[in-house]
């Protein structure tokens, strides 16, 4: 039995991304997500960057969340 081809849609062919396209955007990325690890994980303790308890309450519910201890 002879096989016939699917009918063409008209859709348009997908093309992949390079790497090279997307290691900017991946680098970004990462940085931003070592920074928010950082508040969420370590800010207001020995390595404190700001003074004062503000950023400690404003991320306190997401650093029991993620089972960062802190008191």
């Amino acid at each position: 039995m002879a096989q016939t081809a699917a009918p063409t849609t008209g859709a348009p062919a997908i093309t992949p991304i390079s790497l090279k396209a997307i290691a900017p955007w991946a680098v970004f990325f990462g940085i931003v997500m070592l920074i928010l690890l950082y508040f969420v994980g370590a800010e207001q303790g020995a390595t404190s960057v700001i003074s004062g308890a503000g950023v400690h309450e404003w991320v306190h519910d997401g650093r029991h969340l993620l089972g960062f201890p802190c008191h």
